[in-house]
């Protein structure tokens, strides 16, 4: 008796000395392991996929929720609620449609020009059901750009909403000279040149289309192109695969989502956090969706009470304005209990928490090309994802020396790249495999090339380049540093500097342009900066390049500051530098260089002044 109960001490004191130890060393193993667990299953649901070549796609799991749950509300919109019934027959309608009328078939390629509304996801899933792949364009690009994306991505119709018909002045004849057919969800339009939808969709039947159209037998498939900014000055096609799709799918998921959530998106589908994680997240967990035409911070919170929103996205600007809106008893009346999305600042992550309630921040890592996410679903304040030894088992990544101020890579004598410590800041690359499959960019394989490092460590190796500085720490908690290259981001856009550089380089007074980003206190990213030289004999002429840069370029990507130099530095390579001009940012007091400064007011650019600047280190100029 005393033997076993010898035994029955000797046992509960070793799991209490392993409880311990784990709690004190390995304080997130079992969260860590509960989490990659479920990632796993879900990844093993995609690789029967490929053993069986039977792939369920999204759009294969929204006709299943439509047969399973036909009135539950799948989209609400502007107060208006759509099922998923009511959203799979406008799709069939519009599949009737494109095939019958527009005379779509399998394996077209067709561009959609629709902002956030219940038909982007009619005509997604419609042109699907015929077998088209889909290129999703951004609604805020102007005409090079936009007929850019056409020779991109192969499209030959375009999908236009019918409040966006502003965007085809200057464009349309150059579309129809490419044999472009150019069709608008509306019953008339003024352009008789343009093809109408919504009278055809009236007319037409809702019953399905043969499924053999939309079959796929093979995860690789490409059934979508989004597009991303370009460091080439042009936006580029990211290929997205069916496998990229029902990965992004997973990710409401894996943090815990059920159907009974109400999901608030606010951002806009084009990008593949809306429609990929959203929508699909949406379809996945056959949850409820409320979608919003724009992310209005004085709306929001009377948003989530109404529609007792419980999940919402978020891009870390967004949050920041909830936290500069008046306070109101609404801040905590509501049910929002996670938010999922990136960019998210130390110090309004905590400000949002303490201002809003104990809701759990989900940052999410990845670029819509790439081939490695992090996700950090512990909920630590300030990271964006979270690794661990099983982690790396499964996902191939590293952290790798770079040298800011020569905008290179570090090597050593052997031409390798060479791994930062733990703590130290690196330039991450994930390396790409059969499990981590790259699929590029549409339209040329050079720039799909561009983005890939090859023998980094050894002879053979290949890995993707995300652009990004990261840090992870001695626990595992991955952080954001900053970008590299020739893009940053702004508003929640990414912004090519190179594009930028081209059109302002249009513009009959300017000899020379660098174009790149600068920290604004209190905001998120950075905001374009430009470096100017005036070409000799004309001067610099305030007006007409406000007025270049309002015509040509995104608002996001319109430069809020200009600095004028004589001369332009260049780096070893004959690359423009722009480190310094980073470094020194937009402070008038520290550079001899006139300062400009980006009004709507004046519709010119005014001289930068100290208190100009004040102003806008305060918060007190909107920018």
């Amino acid at each position: 008796m005393s033997t076993t109960l010898g035994w029955l001490y000797a046992l509960a004191a070793g799991f209490l000395s392993a409880y311990v130890v784990q709690k004190l060393c390995f304080p997130y193993f079992w969260r860590d392991l509960l989490f990659l667990m479920k990632v796993i299953r879900y990844g093993v649901r995609l690789e029967l996929f490929k053993l069986t070549s039977s792939v369920r796609t999204v759009l294969d799991r929204f006709i299943e929720q439509a047969q399973r749950i036909p009135n539950k509300p799948f989209v609400i919109y502007d107060g208006t609620v759509y099922t998923y019934r009511d959203l799979e027959l406008r799709s069939n309608k519009l599949a009737n449609v494109f095939f019958h009328n527009v005379r779509l078939k399998k394996g077209d390629c067709v561009a959609l020009l629709i902002g956030n509304e219940p038909d982007f996801v009619s005509a997604w899933f419609g042109l699907a059901k015929v077998g088209c792949s889909v290129a999703f364009l951004n609604i805020n690009i102007k005409s090079k750009s936009l007929l850019h994306c056409f020779d991109c991505c192969g499209a030959k119709t375009l999908i236009i909403g019918s409040d966006l018909l502003k965007c085809l002045d200057g464009i349309l004849p150059s579309l129809l000279k490419s044999n472009i057919q150019v069709w608008t969800m509306k019953s008339h339009c003024e352009h008789p040149q343009v093809h109408t939808l919504q009278d055809k969709i009236d007319a037409a039947s809702d019953h399905p289309v043969p499924a053999v159209l939309r079959a796929t037998n093979s995860l690789k498939t490409p059934t979508l192109y989004i597009f991303t900014s370009g460091t080439t000055g042009l936006p580029k096609a990211a290929v997205i695969t069916h496998l990229q799709s029902l990965k992004a799918a997973g990710g409401f998921w894996a943090f815990g989502a059920t159907e009974t959530d109400v999901i608030y998106i606010p951002l806009p589908l084009y990008h593949s956090a809306a429609s990929l994680i959203g929508i699909g997240g949406t379809i996945e967990l056959g949850a409820t969706c409320v979608l919003k035409k724009k992310f209005s911070a004085s709306q929001f919170w009377t948003d989530c009470k109404q529609y007792e929103v419980t999940i919402f996205q978020y891009i870390g600007e967004l949050c920041r304005y909830l936290c500069n809106q008046p306070k109101t008893e609404m801040d905590q009346a509501h049910r929002v209990r996670m938010g999922v999305g990136n960019g998210l600042r130390q110090d309004v992550w905590r400000e949002f928490l303490t201002r809003f309630g104990n809701i759990k921040m989900c940052e999410v890592y990845g670029s819509t090309e790439g081939n490695l996410c992090f996700m950090n679903h512990i909920g630590r304040i300030g990271v964006v994802g979270r690794s661990n030894f099983f982690y790396r088992l499964l996902f191939k990544y590293d952290l790798v020396k770079y040298d800011m101020a020569k905008d290179k890579l570090v090597k050593d004598q052997h031409g390798f790249c060479q791994r930062v410590k733990k703590g130290e800041t690196g330039l991450l690359l994930a390396k790409v495999s059969n499990l981590s499959p790259f699929f590029g960019y549409a339209g040329s394989k050079q720039l799909t090339e561009n983005k890939l490092l090859r023998n980094v460590f050894v002879k053979g190796d290949t890995y993707f380049n995300t652009g990004d500085l990261m840090a992870e720490d001695q626990d595992g908690f991955i952080c954001f540093r900053d970008r590299v290259g020739d893009t940053f981001r702004w508003k929640g856009e990414n912004v090519a500097t190179t594009e930028v550089t081209e059109i302002l380089g249009m513009v009959d007074f300017i000899q020379e342009v660098n174009v790149y980003g600068v920290e604004v206190p209190g905001h998120e990213g950075r905001a374009g900066m430009a470096a100017l030289i005036v070409r000799p004999g004309l001067t610099f002429d305030e007006k007409k390049l406000f007025e270049h840069a309002n015509r040509d370029l995104p608002t996001y990507a319109r430069p809020l500051f200009v600095r004028l130099q004589k001369v332009m530095e260049m780096t070893s390579t004959f690359k423009q530098q722009k480190f310094q001009l980073v470094q020194s940012g937009f402070n008038p007091t520290t550079t001899s260089d006139p300062l400009y400064v980006l009004d709507y007011q004046q519709k010119s650019y005014i001289p930068l002044t100290n208190q100009i600047y004040e102003d806008i280190v305060c918060g007190g100029r909107k920018l």
